[in-house]
């Protein structure tokens, strides 16, 4: 009995140093973005649907690009419902390891997305000093998402230790 209890003693006090080992990001120090992210066995993945903007503008015609804002405006509103779901998971930015963006033709922009704008919301929630994760991730220009006014829709994965 004894014995029973200084092994379960042991292994309980043990479990801290056995937890998953880091996800390991890489590439260029001053990318926003990595070139490849491993995560080593040991963690529970989680898929966060594509996410749209919320209106920001409630004074514009309904369902138009003014009602839901520029690329930037519409990438801070889903990267701040995606922060969001990930809290609600017990998650935040420094978990997502993979994000895809998908960006619709900016008619202001002669039918082009907006990249820079993107980028604009994007740096200010990845690769900084308050938050250094850097998900892998793919920007595709695509004919059109869901409503007419959106011009962006994210989804992102991203991990956490298993229990």
């Amino acid at each position: 009995m004894l014995r029973t209890v200084i092994i379960t003693a042991a292994l309980l006090a043990a479990a801290p140093a056995m937890a998953a080992p880091p996800v390991v990001h890489t590439g260029a120090a001053e990318s926003p973005i990595a070139s490849s992210v491993t995560v080593p066995p040991g963690y529970t993945t989680v898929y966060v649907s594509g996410m749209v903007p919320a209106v920001a503008h409630p004074d514009a015609e309904k369902g138009s690009i003014a009602s839901f804002g520029t690329t930037e405006e519409q990438t801070e509103s889903v990267l701040g419902k995606i922060e969001a779901e990930l809290k609600g998971q017990g998650l935040t930015f420094k978990d997502v390891v993979q994000m895809r963006v998908y960006l619709a033709g900016d008619p202001a922009m002669g039918g082009k997305m907006d990249f820079a704008g993107m980028m604009k919301a994007y740096t200010r929630h990845f690769g900084t000093a308050d938050q250094p994760n850097k998900p892998s991730r793919a920007t595709i220009q695509v004919a059109a998402l869901a409503a007419p006014g959106f011009l962006v829709e994210i989804e992102v994965v991203a991990v956490k230790p298993a229990v």
